[in-house]
């Protein structure tokens, strides 16, 4: 070549951006970054209290605004109402933090999670995109998903939208936040756990096991980064992009 450098060959090429995607990966989802971050005995037990009693609120509250027939004007103030018990719940439990992670694969500086969390998010609603095209095969997996299409159907689309946002940082406040503080042991999977937990309480098998895959996500992110500002971020690109996506899919 004119420059004297060897040419890369496309298989060292593609090792090479496999590398950059999984270094990309683990410094969003697995590299833990120092934090300093303790609770005292006092807070951490009413963290736990709080979390307890807010979870079991939130289902029935979860579960009743789940029920209200699409089109009822009820459903947006009930949809309302339980995104306010969550994001009161998480900040009645304690302090809450917005995490960081590291800047770059060669780079020890520590930022806020804003590109990262917003790609993973699009990512996971590319890889729900394509599961819904087997779900739309089975009858019975098809009419859960269109029982929570109904809404969309028959909302106003903004309405929709603004729910889906606050609902999205308000679930986020309280499982990654409160939930995932209170809990010393394991705390992604019991986080993931109460999500799932709550979820259920709308007796649709299609939003648990979102709940599921949501939920994995973005508890590594709140342990990766030692806060809740990832967790928000993917799950309100994931939601906001699942509300218009699944209509056109489902349609």
């Amino acid at each position: 070549m004119a420059s004297g450098l060897p040419a890369r060959s496309p298989r060292s090429l593609a090792r090479r951006e496999g590398g950059a995607v999984r270094r990309w990966v683990s410094r969003s989802l697995w590299d833990v970054v120092p934090r300093d971050q303790r609770d005292t005995v006092e807070v951490l037990r009413r963290r736990q209290w709080v979390t307890v009693g807010v979870v079991l609120l939130g289902a029935v509250m979860l579960a009743i605004s789940l029920r209200i027939e699409p089109g009822n004007v009820w459903f947006y103030p009930a949809a309302l109402a339980m995104a306010a018990v969550w994001a009161v719940g998480a900040l009645l439990s304690g302090p809450l933090h917005l995490g960081r992670i590291a800047a770059g694969a060669h780079d020890t500086t520590l930022v806020r999670p804003v590109v990262a969390p917003v790609l993973l998010g699009l990512l996971l609603a590319a890889l729900f995109v394509v599961g819904g095209l087997v779900v739309r095969e089975i009858p019975w997996l098809d009419r859960q998903v269109r029982s929570v299409l109904d809404f969309a159907d028959q909302g106003s689309v903004p309405l929709l939208l603004l729910i889906t946002v606050v609902n999205g940082i308000a679930e986020e406040l309280f499982f990654r936040g409160a939930v995932y503080a209170a809990v010393t042991r394991h705390p992604v999977i019991w986080s993931t756990l109460a999500y799932v937990v709550a979820t259920l309480a709308t007796g649709n098998v299609m939003l648990a096991f979102a709940a599921i895959l949501l939920g994995a996500v973005v508890g590594l992110q709140r342990r990766a980064s030692g806060g809740i500002l990832a967790p928000i971020l993917t799950h309100c690109t994931w939601s906001t992009a699942m509300l218009f996506a699944l209509p056109l899919l489902f349609g």
